[in-house]
């Protein structure tokens, strides 16, 4: 028979998840109007690709925190449940919301995957502004002010 402390371990660390995941889309709405900014200047494919992967950060973030609210829901059913003395369906409910925390946690990781792709285009940015100062630099054929004539 399960009692009531053991749902209630659950309070604390679906709070502070569901902070993390606040935080997480208070990120992605800042990287969507920098993103807005830099558009104004530059329409190139760079923009289009952070776009696509913006829409399924925020997709995927709505779905995690709506996956870690519900297991905070039923876990508080279940707290309810037990102290109305139904345990077997407490057990139930107890289940359902790890299970649904556990299905949030994955998506996050799916999420913080997507996250990372997103950087990497970043660089592949910032690595082709290079090559091309660096090719742009390399055809001065010497120096910019000759004064040894």
């Amino acid at each position: 028979m399960m009692n009531l402390t053991t749902p209630a371990l659950l309070f604390p660390a679906t709070s502070l998840l569901l902070l993390a995941y606040t935080n997480r889309f208070l990120v992605l709405a800042q990287l969507i109007r920098n993103l807005q900014t830099q558009h104004k200047d530059d329409g190139r494919d760079l923009v289009l690709r952070q776009i696509l992967n913006l829409r399924k950060r925020i997709v995927l973030t709505r779905h995690m925190q709506a996956l870690g609210v519900s297991s905070f829901i039923i876990c508080a059913i279940s707290m309810f449940l037990i102290f109305v003395e139904q345990g077997r369906a407490a057990e139930i409910c107890f289940g359902i919301s790890l299970f649904l925390l556990v299905l949030s946690l994955l998506v996050s990781l799916w999420e913080i995957t997507i996250s990372t792709g997103a950087i990497e285009i970043g660089l592949e940015d910032m690595e082709q502004k290079l090559r091309a100062a660096r090719a742009a630099g390399s055809t001065r054929t010497g120096p910019a002010d000759n004064t040894s004539a």
